[in-house]
């Protein structure tokens, strides 16, 4: 009778115990273990993600300060040298029995490189030299001053600039020029050396293009017709002045300070763009924030429900009046004739 009594007095299709399934879900440390994995999980990835675009920002700003301080200095920067070789020509089919050219030897040079762009920057002043190669012959050393005359003209065929300047072989006396001979035979006799003289013309010693009337070309003219010439040269050298001088000498520390500036000023300009934002983005972190530690209120929440749900049923069924409650069906047929 107490084993069938026992047996009738023992609940059924009541629910188990899930807190002693899920014992884990009770435990408060691992709750705040896993808060604490999540936050700093969160916080890890936010600061690689703001470490990339750091970086990636440095990379583009110093990129982007190379690119302007390159596009700066070759449209500011003139080309310093322009050089050309120089051809002359002369008429020849003159009606004297002489070994002279019938006229000055004449060269007509192009201005232009490669037949395009200008060699010469509008409005920036250049040094306009003839180098003239010149053996030291007789004729030349009698030959004395003689002029040299250069024109320049426009794709229209005007004339835009002229300038004219006389020179002359260096003197060397007979004395010199014998000791210079017997000093330098053997260089003579094998060919590496030559009897000969260099004289640079300074015919423009500020020289500008106009943009208005281009030089395109020019005229140079040797004013003598018993001038003997192994080969000539034109060279053009910018006047550097200013900013420009320092650009030009002293190229890699200016273009550092040059990169550095723009580096620094384009920092300035993303700081202050990055501090107009910056109250969204630090809204928008706290609003994230906020979401967590809801989500985790809510989960606790639930948890201390169900917990006080899982105490309120085991109260319920250890109270006498659930013990003493049989349904009429549990009972036997003899139990019932009682």
């Amino acid at each position: 009778m107490d084993q069938q009594s026992e047996d009738l007095m023992k609940p059924c299709g009541c629910p188990q115990d899930e807190s002693q399934s899920e014992p884990g879900l009770r435990d408060p440390t691992l709750l705040w273990l896993q808060d604490t994995v999540i936050i700093a999980m969160f916080h890890v990835r936010q600061r690689l993600l703001w470490g990339a675009v750091v970086l990636s920002a440095v990379f583009l700003l110093l990129w982007t300060a190379t690119f302007l301080y390159s596009a700066f200095y070759y449209s500011y920067m003139p080309n310093p040298a322009y050089a050309t070789p120089v051809h002359y020509y002369y008429r020849t089919n003159c009606k004297s029995l002489s070994s002279h050219p019938c006229s000055y030897p004449v060269a007509n040079i192009s201005l232009l490189v490669n037949g395009k762009s200008q060699a010469m920057t509008f409005g920036h002043p250049y040094r306009i030299s003839l180098v003239l190669e010149m053996p030291d012959s007789p004729p030349n050393r009698e030959l004395g001053m003689f002029m040299i005359r250069m024109s320049c003209y426009s794709r229209e065929g005007k004339e835009v600039a002229s300038s004219a300047h006389s020179t002359m072989l260096r003197y060397r006396s007979t004395l010199l020029r014998c000791l210079g001979t017997l000093l330098f035979l053997p260089a003579y006799l094998t060919g590496v050396a030559e009897q000969k003289q260099l004289l640079e013309v300074e015919i423009f010693s500020d020289y500008i293009d106009s943009s208005y009337a281009s030089a395109v070309g020019a005229f140079i003219e040797i004013m003598s017709s018993k001038v003997q010439i192994y080969s000539s040269q034109l060279f053009i050298y910018a006047n550097f002045s200013g900013i420009r001088y320092i650009l030009h000498h002293f190229p890699l520390a200016s273009a550092i300070i040059g990169v550095a500036s723009n580096f620094m000023f384009l920092s300035v300009l993303l700081l202050l763009g990055s501090l107009k934002d910056g109250s969204w983005t630090s809204q928008q972190n706290n609003t994230r924030e906020n979401s967590l530690k809801k989500e985790r209120r809510s989960f606790k929440a639930q948890l201390e429900d169900h917990e006080d749900s899982t105490a309120e049923m085991n109260a319920s069924e250890d109270s006498p009046v659930n013990l003493l409650h049989i349904r009429p069906t549990d009972l036997t047929q003899g139990e019932r004739e009682i």
